[in-house]
């Protein structure tokens, strides 16, 4: 009897070949309606104002992860039904996100909702009968049940369960989703620093026994891939992800959310928006936003939001963006709402000052007296302070473990000096955002001739 696969053509790991067997696994959560809408969200925000190639989206991305799952779990040896666990919750584990992913979670206070905190309802979409029923006739072997299913959905949570190497499979320094999308976002936006060998880092992951038991990490031969690994990721943060120009825009991009949210239901000009699937989402947004600067309980307030705008949320993409946008971008008002959307429109980048080696804090703190000073001459978007902390390896909280040819079993950390000097270490990324409109502006010149700042 012949073998019957399931082929997929990426374009980064090429022919991902899925068994019979496998395909079943997946393919009804690959299918839903769900697990579709990743289609037209975007993995990089607005990377792709900078890296052309970055159009690739969530559901590339979770394949992926799916592909990378199967390919680690048959290396080191997990029995069938452990494949199908993690195949599915690394198939399913971004499956929270929003409109330009990372980015939209920047309308919140303080970042109080994330991705991951939609994650559970989302998942619930699949915690049904007829979807059971549906599945298990597809998959006689290897039935899912409501037990099997909350395995899945801890794992994706980040919440324990008792076999440690399954969870480190969907989530750690070593998971799926690292090995994936490193190599993804390095491809499309066609640059190498997230280039490194995959074929050989999985030849060297490994089984080892640590104190909590079992762990997924490596042999000794897989040092040198590390390194690399751990590197290309520290390079893709410092240059993608936390790039400069890109997260200038991302800051225009939520500036403009913010805005918008404040505005639809005080201006006429925006009544068209007010009724739309995002209108009303960040009248909800604006609301929550208000409350939460005086609340005391932040969680309750969070799930009273999330329960009541699930439904909203889970229609969004960022098309339902992109077309509010364009509307308004095309409006002749100097509105701050039309303004920054015709900047993000047509691709007016701000000016950035590069903050190297200088007190941030007390940069921070002389924005905003300088801003407070000048309110009534420039918005408060026009002229920003952006800081993104970043920490690349943590050894203290969840170490990448090393197995030597006598099976002992020590920390990267503890072997590699290079890991051990980047261990546990905070960088920052931290620029000035500054709307060209204004940038020649002989206050905001004065102002930053007092800094010794590099300007791109």
């Amino acid at each position: 009897m012949i073998d019957r696969y399931h082929v997929i053509k990426d374009p980064v790991h090429g022919t991902m070949q899925f068994t019979a067997v496998e395909d079943h696994w997946v393919k009804p959560f690959m299918d839903s309606p769900t697990f579709q809408r990743l289609r037209y969200i975007k993995q990089l925000g607005m990377g792709d104002l900078i890296f052309p190639g970055a159009v690739h989206t969530r559901f590339n991305h979770c394949l992926g992860a799916c592909y990378v799952a199967s390919q680690i779990a048959q290396k080191i040896g997990l029995a069938e039904e452990e494949r199908q666990l993690v195949m599915i919750a690394a198939l399913l584990h971004d499956i929270g996100h929003g409109p330009f992913s990372h980015a939209f979670e920047g309308v919140f206070y303080q970042k109080l909702v994330r991705h991951e905190d939609w994650t559970p309802y989302f998942l619930a979409e699949y915690r049904d009968a007829d979807f059971f029923t549906h599945y298990n006739r597809l998959n006689p072997r290897h039935h899912i049940s409501t037990d099997k299913f909350a395995i899945i959905e801890k794992m994706i949570c980040h919440q324990p369960i008792d076999n440690h190497v399954l969870a480190d499979v969907v989530s750690s320094q070593l998971d799926a989703d690292r090995l994936d999308y490193l190599l993804r976002d390095s491809h499309f936006c066609g640059v190498a620093y997230g280039e490194f060998d995959f074929r050989w880092m999985l030849h060297c992951l490994a089984i080892v026994e640590s104190p909590e038991g079992e762990r997924l990490g490596i042999t000794y031969k897989g040092i040198g891939v590390v390194e690399h690994y751990l590197m290309a990721r520290r390079l893709m943060t410092r240059n993608i992800y936390h790039g400069q120009k890109k997260l200038a825009l991302e800051f225009f991009l939520i500036k403009w959310f913010a805005l918008l949210a404040e505005s639809l239901d005080k201006e006429a000009v925006f009544s068209a928006v007010r009724d739309t699937r995002l209108g009303l989402f960040l009248q909800e947004v604006n609301y929550f936003n208000r409350r939460a600067q005086t609340s005391r309980d932040h969680e309750k307030l969070k799930q009273e939001f999330l329960e009541k705008n699930y439904k909203n949320y889970k229609s969004l993409n960022d098309y339902d963006v992109l077309v509010v946008m364009q509307q308004l971008a095309q409006l002749d008002n100097s509105h701050p709402v039309v303004e920054l959307a015709r900047r993000i429109q047509h691709r007016q980048m701000p000016k950035i000052i590069r903050l190297d080696h200088v007190d941030l804090a007390q940069v921070e703190k002389k924005l905003a007296a300088f801003k407070k000073e000048h309110k009534h001459h420039f918005q408060d978007w026009q002229l920003s302070f952006v800081q993104t902390p970043h920490r690349v390896y943590s050894g203290e909280d969840d170490p990448i473990l090393v197995m030597n040819e006598r099976g002992e079993v020590r920390p990267l950390e503890d072997i590699s000096f290079m890991i051990h000097a980047i261990s546990d270490k905070l960088e920052h990324t931290a620029f000035l955002c500054i709307d060209k409109a204004i940038a020649q502006d002989a206050r905001v010149l004065f102002f930053l001739s007092g800094e010794a700042h590099q300007v791109d």
